[in-house]
């Protein structure tokens, strides 16, 4: 039974074709990019990642309106190039979308986690509240994936206060965003970071024994 301290459903248009990403325990999973709009009418390019098993339900065609089910997956990356920390959508069901698919909302998720990283709170030039958020979801056999948060307005201001340890459950939105990284020579280049726009977050209250 798939843990259900990390639910993640989407609805969107699949951009590229299934690519191998790699193989475990003989295993094979393959990435692609799912875009999913939002109201405001800009849209998130979401890296999902899928089991061969799965494959055979849907043909990953560009252009395909799909449905996931699944979870938010955190992955070192070891091969130098990107990212350090990789985030995908983990595939756990898959279908053609169709009328009756949740168009009103098509991209939520739940988290149940600890906080692991003393939250940091700031300000944009335009004036607007943001706390970041590290949190750590425990997964079943000892693994953990660690999601980047990002809180707005009044959840930020709530989420500066919050502590290393302390366990929150948090709905909201997964998001893709474009930012410039400088580099040693002095260029730029745009790189893509992958995180959960919180909508709602609530400090857990642990039972004492």
């Amino acid at each position: 039974m798939e843990s259900s301290n990390n639910v993640a459903t989407a609805v969107g248009i699949v951009e590229t074709p299934a690519a191998l990403s790699h193989s475990h325990r003989g295993e094979n999973f393959y990435n692609f990019i799912l875009k999913i709009n939002r109201l405001s009418n800009i849209a998130d390019h979401i890296v999902v990642t899928i089991s061969e098993k799965l494959l055979g339900i849907v043909e990953i065609l560009p252009g395909r309106e799909v449905e996931i089910s699944g979870q938010f997956r955190s992955y070192n990356n070891y091969n130098g190039e990107g990212n350090k920390l990789i985030l995908t959508l983990f595939v756990h069901d898959i279908k053609e979308a169709d009328e009756f698919s949740d168009m009103e909302n098509p991209n939520r998720i739940y988290l149940n986690g600890y906080i692991c990283k003393q939250p940091v709170y700031r300000t944009t030039p335009f004036g607007r509240e943001i706390t970041d958020i590290i949190l750590a979801v425990n997964r079943p056999h000892g693994k953990s994936d660690y999601i980047p948060c990002i809180c707005w307005g009044r959840n930020a201001k709530y989420a500066q206060s919050l502590q290393v340890g302390d366990n929150i459950e948090i709905t909201g939105r997964i998001q893709s965003r474009d930012y410039q990284k400088k580099l040693e020579n002095g260029d730029s280049i745009t790189k893509t970071a992958f995180e959960v726009s919180v909508s709602r977050l609530n400090l857990r209250c642990e039972e004492l024994i």
